[in-house]
């Protein structure tokens, strides 16, 4: 068996569910991506994320030890980490608003709600290599700018008045 070359960054997979992970590799490796590791528990997934740097990360919702979001957060705030920029993919079988929101707040990139299709996946990827949001690093705030959308101002002077008045 030929081994896998870990000199390019490959995706990480992380799922508490052991078949789950290797159905979302099983797409990814359809998809052409190659070099896929997977981690079942929030342990190896840390060992992971310390050991290399990945060009994705997928994480399940349903990961403990830590919890997906706080492992994320924690990602995120970690300058020495190799994966503190990487895009990241949390899925979730039945997410309410208030947890996208957490997961968002954490520094996810994208959402995939449970089940998916590859195709979807395809579409989140394509959005990460397509459309890269900056990394936003502020004191209460580490990962990808949340704002979607660019929206015109106006003028740079938003306040309404002409220059010179007072």
């Amino acid at each position: 068996m030929p081994s896998e070359n870990t000199s390019k960054p490959g995706a990480l997979v992380i799922d508490p569910q052991a078949n789950m992970a290797a159905l979302v590799a099983d797409m990814l490796r359809n998809l052409g991506r190659r070099d896929i590791r997977e981690a079942w528990d929030g342990n190896q997934a840390q060992h992971e994320l310390r050991r290399r740097a990945y060009e994705v990360i997928i994480i399940d919702d349903a990961l403990t030890g830590p919890d997906a979001v706080e492992l994320v957060r924690r990602l995120r705030a970690d300058a020495t980490s190799p994966n503190r920029l990487t895009p990241i993919i949390m899925m979730a079988a039945a997410p309410d608003a208030a947890r996208i929101a957490a997961a968002r707040d954490a520094g996810v990139t994208e959402f995939l709600r449970k089940p998916f299709a590859a195709a979807h996946l395809k579409s989140r990827l394509d959005a990460i290599a397509g459309q890269p949001r900056p990394f936003i690093d502020a004191t209460t705030y580490a990962g990808p700018d949340r704002r979607r959308r660019v929206q015109e101002i106006g003028t740079p002077d938003r306040r309404g008045h002409e220059p010179g008045e007072g």
